[in-house]
């Protein structure tokens, strides 16, 4: 039996984090400021489940969001959490394929590897994990390999995300940080 790609663990990884985190969310919360953005959570929550959740399984089948869902506040559903949480799973679950990561998708006009598509879900899992934790009183946990995995990603596209104002400048962390902290710095986002 075939297995995924190498960044399918990770991608793994920063989903059930950022699940974990989602799910202790309260309905008192939504309104809260969140760091790094001008988005308060529910816009951050909306913006989780639609990219991380809906699209990252429609990509996998070579599909894409209706435009219609780019203004639905799934955080006004029931159960919207756990709804995300099975999202997460069903995109995972589209991913889980090997023959999904030997193929192209579409990226505004080209086409990119499947595993691009990929970095760029697990630097949005646990960046915006990330800030939706502090924003809401939790810590965001990364553990194993993930943190250089994010390191090298966050290096790797922080000047293109800079150009189209994803990431802001540099925060000064120690050099002997742990990778983690230095992805968030370098992100333009402040570790505590």
């Amino acid at each position: 039996m075939s297995t995924p790609h190498p960044l399918y663990p990770h991608l793994r990884a920063a989903a059930d984090e950022t699940a974990r985190v989602t799910r202790n969310v309260g309905a008192d919360q939504l309104d809260l400021p969140t760091p790094a953005t001008e988005w308060d959570v529910r816009t951050l929550a909306n913006h989780l489940v639609l990219w991380t959740g809906h699209n990252l399984e429609l990509r996998a089948r070579g599909e894409s969001v209706p435009e219609a869902w780019y203004t639905r506040d799934f955080t006004a559903e029931t159960d919207w959490q756990a709804a995300y949480a099975e999202q997460l799973d069903a995109a995972l679950a589209a991913w889980s394929a090997p023959e999904v990561w030997e193929t192209e998708m579409p990226m505004g006009d080209a086409k990119v590897p499947a595993a691009a598509i990929a970095g760029m879900s697990i630097m949005e899992l646990a960046l915006h994990g990330w800030e939706l934790a502090t924003a809401t009183g939790q810590e965001y946990a990364v553990e194993g390999e993930l943190g250089e995995v994010l390191l090298k990603l966050v290096t790797e596209n922080a000047e293109l995300y800079r150009q189209f104002d994803g990431f802001a400048a540099p925060a000064d962390v120690p050099a002997d940080a742990p990778a983690w902290h230095r992805a968030l710095a370098l992100s333009g986002r402040r570790p505590k």
